[in-house]
């Protein structure tokens, strides 16, 4: 029988095609995949929660309500704990990602060992993006289209023009 619940832990400011690459792989394998959104006010997200939660359920209304969001700050075994989850899935796009990941998951195995950490690799179109990288080149002017959904696309515009105006 397929594992009931994963969680998929990030920031996701803002969801990039990479990330909804790993998250629609997560749910071929789980029938409930909790996308744990860290609202991490320290890294000064551009988009509220709110709306990453909306770009995220507008890119995959397929999966209805195979697809959870939470917003959670702490540790995340304590999350898993709350809603019985014993999978959290992470992506791997690079060696750099590995190195920090292994630690994280072996952190995850000492402070809750029936919890595992999933990877998945990301898709060799996406290996290279990054939410920072994508803000980075959207403020620039740069385009994002087939890096990010189209609602993120537009909003980015959005966002940066606003910037820009005085």
């Amino acid at each position: 029988t397929m594992p009931k619940v994963a969680l998929y832990a990030g920031s996701f400011d803002p969801i990039t095609n990479g990330h909804l690459d790993i998250l629609e792989r997560s749910l071929a394998v789980f029938s409930q995949v909790v996308v744990t959104i860290a609202p991490n006010i320290r890294k000064n997200p551009l988009f509220t929660t709110d709306e990453r939660i909306s770009f995220i359920r507008d890119a995959l209304p397929q999966y209805g309500e195979r697809l959870q969001f939470a917003i959670f700050e702490g540790l995340l075994v304590d999350f898993c704990r709350s809603r019985k989850a014993s999978v959290i899935v992470r992506g791997l796009r690079a060696l750099a990602d590995f190195a920090y990941e292994f630690q994280f998951a072996h952190m995850t195995r000492r402070l809750a060992p029936g919890v595992d950490t999933i990877f998945f690799m990301t898709d060799e179109r996406n290996q290279y993006v990054s939410s920072s990288l994508v803000k980075e080149v959207a403020s620039l002017g740069g385009d994002v289209n087939g890096l990010v959904p189209a609602a993120v696309v537009t909003a980015l515009k959005a966002k940066y023009a606003s910037k820009k105006t005085p």
